[in-house]
């Protein structure tokens, strides 16, 4: 990822529709969320450290 544009990932969990879930995307010093169905739209970033501390949470791995 040389040139800091994210690279989208749609969760697991999505539906076979593709409708109705979470992208991530990670860089060096964020990670990125949004909604799959508004690609455009209003993105969270989060500092990787805060991401690590939420997945237990979410019951997901670590990035």
């Amino acid at each position: 990822m040389s040139t800091g544009e994210p690279v989208w990932s749609k969760s697991s969990y999505s539906g076979s529709q593709g409708d109705d879930c979470v992208e991530v995307a990670t860089l060096p010093e964020s990670v990125h969320v949004r909604d799959s169905k508004t690609e455009r739209g209003p993105e969270l970033r989060i500092s990787r450290e805060a991401w690590s501390v939420f997945l237990p949470y979410a019951g997901a791995a670590p990035v």
